[in-house]
């Protein structure tokens, strides 16, 4: 191909993937990659499209091929190392931005990266790293992917972490979104033209200071808001434990903020207990504690000055098994998501092997079809009474079941994930339910923004 021809090729691909022809577009790309293999706009821009369409293993090879090629080009390397942080390897991904800023030592997308990874350790040097790559910088325009006119949506975002997952239902075909990052933004500049905000600052316990200053951004405008800070920052694990304890037929574990050395000096905690690190999900820095021998060795093991210490609800059903459900609240109304089976007492739907039990998956699925039947008339009222507690546009709880039929709270929040079924055929009996939810948070913005339910 002629340099002529490479950039006919590349400008088809981008016209394709702008009208949301991602398939077609990515064979432009592809024929591009075929005659030239280090092509750097094919392999960037191919890369960001399989990352948009969730396909996220093949991103990250494009990206790879994209850095094995240009070594030198750090927008390639930043890219990579944001793909390897979301998918928790850290390591990897400071090497890329250490790399990129080599090259560039002043490249604001490279120090936000080093700084998301350095806060991940607890290493000091993230604050160096935070004012480089956000002071001057809080307002990001992401690309609009979208053929026609687009909405214009304002997101505010933490740069920390803790930020609700909103890529499956804001669609950039239909939405031009512009990122602000709030604890950076200075407010005595006008804010971008918008139709509707989206506070993605989700996670209470992790972003205090972000929903403070998502609070004096929201100041200056006056278009309709998804998921207000103030409900937001009510969520928190202590909180919740205190106040959803009120909502009839739930069942909350006494939850407390120590310092490591309050926790080792209190003499009343029941064990066996669970401690968890402030700010944390998935699992992540979240330990069973058996006994009093065992509580110093793992406080010592979770990151950060404060644990929280969570009384230990028995989640085990007759057959020994623990159950995690999860129903998300959207806009007023009570989706199932899913129902996670295990014989560990941490219960993710990762780790549960719902895959290798057919078992399991036939009452997930009675569930998904049935939540009202499988719940029982208590757990639907206090359900009910959770959702109207939180009040969040956008949330959900993940909960059991106690043997009189009340609901066990584990977590409600803002930060609950959605996360579509792998192709797998045996996933099928799960994509009505989660079909159906990203299906409502996608009404509930096209009707605050004020375009139209889709």
């Amino acid at each position: 191909m002629s340099s002529d021809d490479v950039a006919h090729a590349l400008e088809r691909a981008r016209v394709l993937a702008r009208a949301g022809d991602d398939e077609a577009a990515k064979q432009a790309y592809l024929e591009v990659l075929q005659r030239d293999a280090t092509q750097f706009d094919a392999l960037n821009e191919v890369a960001a499209l399989a990352y948009a369409s969730g396909h996220r293993s093949a991103a990250r090879t494009a990206y790879k091929q994209a850095v094995m090629c240009h070594p030198s080009n750090p927008v390639a390397r930043v890219n990579l190392g944001n793909l390897l942080f979301e998918d928790g390897d850290l390591s990897d991904a400071e090497t890329q931005f250490r790399a990129a800023l080599r090259v560039d030592p002043d490249l604001p997308e490279a120090h936000q990266g080093l700084a998301r990874v350095l806060a991940e350790v607890s290493d000091k040097a993230a604050a160096l790293h935070w004012q480089k790559g956000f002071a001057g910088h809080a307002v990001v325009t992401r690309q609009y992917r979208g053929p026609g006119p687009s909405v214009p949506l304002l997101l505010l975002v933490d740069t920390g972490g803790g930020n609700v997952p909103t890529q499956q239902w804001i669609d950039e075909r239909r939405y031009a979104v512009t990122a602000v990052y709030t604890e950076f933004y200075d407010p005595i500049h006008p804010l971008p033209p918008h139709a509707v905000v989206v506070n993605a600052v989700g996670d209470a316990d992790r972003c205090p200071a972000a929903l403070a200053r998502a609070e004096r951004v929201l100041a200056l405008t006056d278009k309709p808001v998804i998921n207000p800070p103030a409900r937001v920052r009510a969520t928190g694990r202590v909180e919740n434990a205190r106040r959803l304890a009120r909502v009839p037929g739930v069942i909350t574990p006494e939850t407390r903020l120590l310092s490591r050395a309050a926790l080792l000096a209190a003499g009343d905690l029941r064990f066996p207990l669970l401690l968890r690190a402030p700010g944390y999900h998935t699992g992540e820095h979240f330990l069973h504690v058996a006994d009093r021998a065992a509580l110093a060795e793992a406080a010592a093991a979770l990151p950060g000055e404060d644990v929280l210490a969570i009384e230990y609800l028995d989640a085990r059903g007759p057959d020994g098994m623990a159950r995690k459900y999860r129903v998300m609240f959207i806009d007023g109304v009570a989706y199932p998501l899913h129902l996670a089976i295990s014989a560990d007492w941490k219960v993710h739907y990762f780790t549960a092997g719902m895959a290798t039990n057919a078992a399991h998956r036939a009452e997930e699925r009675r569930f998904l079809d049935d939540m009202p039947a499988v719940l029982g008339a208590r757990a639907m009222e206090a359900l009910a009474g959770v959702g109207a507690a939180l009040g969040l546009d956008y949330g959900g709880v993940d909960f059991a079941l106690a043997p009189d039929g009340s609901l066990l709270l584990f977590e409600a929040n803002a930060t609950m994930v959605i996360i579509t079924p792998e192709p797998d055929p045996i996933w099928d009996y799960r994509r009505g339910a989660i079909d159906a939810a990203l299906a409502a948070a996608r009404r509930m913005l096209a009707r605050r923004a004020g375009c139209g339910e889709t």
